[in-house]
């Protein structure tokens, strides 16, 4: 969904979609965060916020904290 601000500029609604090779940000983070499992880093398309939720339980972290945590991986 978008939302347009004052300046009439559209913007996300926060949505965060992933990019390039899963499969290998996935061992990335697996390798950085040891309690991390397959399980927990399983990723299915439209289904990011599931992911992300999983994250955030697993390694006690909140939402923006996560994705940045996705983004510089």
């Amino acid at each position: 969904m978008e939302t347009k601000n004052k300046e009439g500029e559209r913007k996300s609604s926060g949505l965060f979609k992933f990019s390039g090779d899963w499969d290998k940000q996935s061992k990335a983070l697996k390798a950085k965060f040891p309690k991390l499992i397959s399980e927990d880093v399983k990723f299915e398309s439209g289904k990011e916020l599931n992911l992300i939720k999983r994250l955030e339980n697993k390694l006690d972290k909140d939402r923006n904290e996560v994705i940045g945590i996705l983004k510089s991986n």
